[in-house]
């Protein structure tokens, strides 16, 4: 079966739009955010959802959550948009059941999966509730995340919900080294995990092996 192209549906999605719609769009990290808002920014009223209860700790969310208003912050400055951000508090324990049961699941598995759901769903519904037109996530600019499976996720909400996802590999088009050089021009902090406990445990264990080669 041939493998769709998301960047390509995207532009579809882009190209028959008329003004520019609300967009509310998960973000899990200023560094992933920062090329996916330069890529949409023009067309779309844009609100990023700041939403990750994945969280290994309340310190590493708020670290994150602050860097990602700062990012806001400088680019609203910097080219005159209105980009918006609405946070959520920090609540581990949500997200430790929806895993649950996955915890000895591989990286980038069942677990992630699950994951994915959780925080893409609270998104959309959001969304539903406060009137915009579609939501997204930042998540495909990683090259670690699989953008088949999380536009497949989108696409079971858009229809669960009936509310319009946006389409996307935003890795795509230099995507994630655009995101390396916003970060390094903004001197972002870029963390080496993807952030749950589990991706923490994973990255130390890889840590751990090179330094004893």
């Amino acid at each position: 079966m041939q493998k769709v192209d998301y960047n390509k549906r995207m532009k579809e999605i882009i190209s028959g739009l008329n003004g520019k719609p609300k967009l509310l769009l998960h973000s899990c990290c200023a560094p992933c955010s920062s090329s996916v808002l330069s890529t949409l920014q023009g067309y779309f009223d844009i609100t990023v959802f700041f939403y990750n209860p994945n969280m290994d700790t309340e310190k590493e969310f708020v670290k994150r959550q602050n860097e990602e208003i700062r990012l806001i912050e400088n680019l609203n400055r910097e080219n005159g948009t209105d980009i918006k951000i609405v946070t959520c508090e920090y609540n581990k324990d949500e997200y430790l059941s929806s895993i649950k049961g996955l915890e000895e699941c591989e990286e980038g598995g069942k677990r992630c999966e699950r994951c994915f759901l959780l925080r893409l769903e609270k998104t959309c519904q959001q969304a539903k509730q406060n009137n915009f037109d579609f939501f997204s996530t930042t998540l495909s600019v990683s090259p670690y995340k699989n953008s088949e499976t999380l536009n497949k996720i989108g696409h079971f909400l858009e229809e669960k919900h009936n509310m319009k996802y946006l389409y996307s590999d935003f890795k795509k088009e230099d995507g994630y080294k655009k995101s390396i050089e916003l970060s390094k021009k903004y001197d972002l902090y870029r963390q080496n995990y993807c952030g749950c406990e589990f991706s923490r445990q994973e990255r130390e264990k890889v840590e751990n092996s090179l330094t004893k080669q």
